[in-house]
């Protein structure tokens, strides 16, 4: 009843109400919640800019099609002139400007492969910086994350190390985003426990998804990240009823 009434009553826009899903997940089930935001339509590469910064550091400059700007801070091995990174950068734009960013993120890991063995260290790290961030671009503002730190509060994944990987990749995002977004279109329900997912920074931990719609079309999924142990029994309709109530309010809006 209260994500009923918090979703369909609040009347908040739509990304509004996906962070609000996400929260709702995270406050009933005291675990972590996670929400896709609705994939955009595809989006093209325009143009990259290297700025040099201090300290073995550079700022990358990614520009979309649709005026999108994404930027991150990049840690090299070494400082780099102004020339040699507007040449890299103007070597990435003229190759891949105009082609869809999913197309871009493939080919840049491929050549990044290719480049260890024929081109020169400074294109090496050219690809390298480019691929960071281009897929940092993927990740921002398409996954909301809320609750990580209710995981704390779980002895088997308490520890150091198994907490440092785990807000990693809450970070990072994309190996979550990646593994939701295999079940975008699946039917109802779906359970991955440890290994399961297929991603080693969630071993230890269950995943339960389930897709929402708009308009009887799939766009997105939610779910709850926690341990192993969790109730299975309580947290499987909390999701699916989640995902339901979101679908409604996302029609009415």
């Amino acid at each position: 009843e209260k994500i009923r009434s918090e979703l369909i009553m609040g009347g908040e826009e739509n990304k509004m109400l996906l962070a609000s899903a996400s929260r709702l997940l995270s406050g009933v089930t005291h675990m972590a919640g996670v929400v896709t935001l609705p994939r955009r339509e595809k989006t093209t590469f325009r143009q990259i800019e290297f700025l040099p910064l201090s300290e073995h550091r550079v700022l990358g400059i990614l520009v979309t099609d649709s005026g999108e700007v994404h930027n991150r801070i990049l840690h090299t091995h070494r400082d780099f002139e102004r020339v040699e990174l507007e040449q890299a950068a103007n070597f990435l734009t003229n190759s891949f400007a105009g082609r869809d960013m999913d197309l871009v993120r493939k080919r840049l890991l491929q050549e990044l492969n290719d480049a260890r063995d024929h081109f020169d260290q400074m294109m090496t790290q050219a690809l390298s910086m480019a691929g960071e961030v281009v897929n940092a671009s993927e990740s921002e503002e398409d996954c909301m994350i809320a609750g990580q730190t209710n995981l704390m509060e779980f002895a088997e994944l308490s520890g150091l190390d198994q907490l440092r990987k785990l807000f990693d990749a809450f970070t990072e995002k994309r190996e979550i985003l990646h593994l939701l977004d295999q079940f975008q279109n699946a039917d109802g329900v779906q359970i991955f426990i440890g290994e399961e997912s297929g991603y080693q920074l969630l071993n230890g931990c269950s995943v339960v998804t389930a897709p929402y719609q708009v308009n009887e079309e799939m766009v997105g999924v939610l779910g709850v990240i926690g341990p192993t142990r969790m109730n299975y029994e309580r947290v499987i309709p909390v999701v699916d009823i989640t995902a339901k109530i979101l679908s409604a309010a996302l029609k009415k809006n």
